[in-house]
């Protein structure tokens, strides 16, 4: 199996954690774990993210769950996925062998949901980072943790316990400009108050950021006057996001991630090499990619050679002297 260290030109430090580049497959879009390895060589991303798995199996929404938009695509999966259980017996045993970094995504609807799938994945060898999943707009209820700092800072706090050995990632929803605004909710994630570090060498928070889930959204077939989704609203991902969440990760880089040294993923948007450059200089380290694979599952690979060639036309040593590196007036 190829190995993960990779310091090279495109090489990423993610909070200790390294990855041979800086593009990742997002949650809900790669399968369960190596599904898309069918048409998509895993061992040239610099990582995956799960399915988000909750403790008990969902069936998710009813259809339907997709539906393409001009910029983008409306979705609403509803969290659909085979359960905790299945996933530690059936699907945690073959993530040793896979050829990029795996990280666990965790969704659910309380404290204890989020603190029982933590600490089971704490205990799956080769699985090296968390990802929690506080911001779907897809199901009712559970996405208020993403919205009140004191609420996630909770969360945050409560999960890092049961998180000895495994890096934490909080994936964050888009919020408006009004407060609590996105810099808060990053805070309180980064250093939940009264929280204390669960290992020797680990943060009281977070030890990275997502930046961001989808944004809630609507859209209505006007010939039938009907919703385009069987759930009537759901996230709104893809090109049409970018701009956005470009915004979100430039200011939490720029006021809180920056002077705590801790690692943003930009997520939201990434079609081509020019999207994933943007967050870079915005203040990201990581991308991750999701929509883009629906319309192509090798567009990560066409990403990464456009970011090899930025790269070295900037003349930088690694794509991390260009991190938060935009030129502002």
């Amino acid at each position: 199996m190829p190995t993960h260290e990779h310091p090279g030109l495109l090489g990423v430090d993610l909070a200790g954690l390294a990855l041979r580049n800086p593009v990742i497959l997002a949650a809900g879009t790669a399968g369960t774990l190596d599904e898309l390895g069918d048409v998509l060589d895993l061992s040239r991303v610099g990582g995956l993210v799960t399915k988000s798995i909750t403790p008990q199996p969902r069936d998710g929404n009813k259809p339907w769950r997709v539906a393409p938009l001009p910029a983008g695509m409306i979705n609403a999966v509803g969290l659909a996925n085979i359960g905790l259980d299945a996933f530690v017996r059936g699907v945690a045993p073959r993530i040793g062998g896979m050829p990029t970094r795996v990280i666990g995504s965790i969704a659910g609807f309380s404290i204890d949901d989020y603190t029982r799938v933590a600490a089971a994945f704490d205990a799956i060898d080769n699985l090296h980072a968390v990802e929690l999943n506080v911001s779907c707009p897809n199901v009712h209820g559970g996405c208020e943790f993403g919205a009140d700092p004191a609420l996630l800072g909770e969360l945050v706090r409560e999960v890092r316990r049961v998180l000895p050995r495994t890096r934490l990632i909080v994936k964050l929803a888009p919020v408006a400009v009004a407060r609590p605004g996105i810099v808060d909710l990053a805070r309180a994630a980064i250093e939940p108050p009264g929280s204390s570090p669960a290992g020797p060498n680990a943060r009281p928070g977070a030890d990275a950021l997502s930046l961001c889930n989808t944004m809630p959204a609507m859209a209505i077939d006007v010939r039938t006057r009907r919703p385009k989704i069987g759930n009537v609203t759901g996230g709104f991902s893809g090109p049409g996001v970018h701009p956005v969440a470009v915004r979100l990760v430039h200011e939490v880089f720029r006021g809180v991630a920056k002077a705590t040294r801790t690692p943003l993923i930009g997520v939201g948007g990434v079609m081509t090499w020019e999207d994933a450059a943007e967050f870079i200089l915005a203040g990201a380290s990581a991308v991750q990619m999701g929509t883009a694979l629906f319309a192509d599952p090798r567009s990560p690979l066409r990403v990464l050679r456009g970011i090899e060639r930025w790269v070295r036309d900037q003349h930088a040593a690694s794509i991390g002297d260009l991190t938060g590196k935009v030129e502002l007036p």
